[in-house]
């Protein structure tokens, strides 16, 4: 699908405000609130707006210990990696996980939980449990200084 001006400003107003009414964001890109609608509607059809999302405040969740998991399989093969990607799927404290190249690990998660204790209750009862995983190395996060998800357009 090829992206205008007007598309390319929708996408990143609705990044940014996803519960924006069609009104205001007819305004904010200055077209009529019909032709406005009609480009929303392409965008999710086409399937570029995937879906919209409320952003929750992990903090006031008592979420406060983010850390980031590289992951080493004992065996490469699609079988290994079909069995961990299902299971670690199954753990509502990893937020991403990526398979990835150019490291000395096969996966990166992108992990959640309250404090120390309950990271370690989801190291040793979950992720070591997992068929397949043969090395873990943690490492905390002190703070993000940027931290989004509006992709670039």
């Amino acid at each position: 699908m090829d992206l205008d001006g007007y598309d390319k400003k929708i996408l990143e107003i609705i990044q940014k405000q996803g519960r924006i009414s069609n009104q205001e964001l007819a305004d904010a890109i200055n077209l009529s609130p019909s032709p406005c609608l009609r480009r929303v509607r392409q965008l999710e059809e086409s399937g570029l707006i995937d879906g919209y999302v409320g952003m929750v405040n992990a903090r006031k969740l008592g979420l406060t210990l983010l850390s980031i998991i590289q992951i080493v399989m004992d065996k490469h093969t699609p079988e290994r990696f079909a069995t961990f990607e299902k299971s670690i799927a199954q753990c509502k404290e990893v937020l991403e996980c990526h398979l990835i190249t150019g490291q000395s690990a096969d996966y990166v998660l992108k992990v959640i939980v309250k404090d120390m204790d309950d990271f370690q209750q989801f190291l040793l009862h979950k992720l070591t449990r997992i068929d397949g995983v043969s090395g873990v190395h943690s490492s905390f996060v002190l703070k993000s200084p940027v931290n989004t998800t509006a992709l670039p357009l």
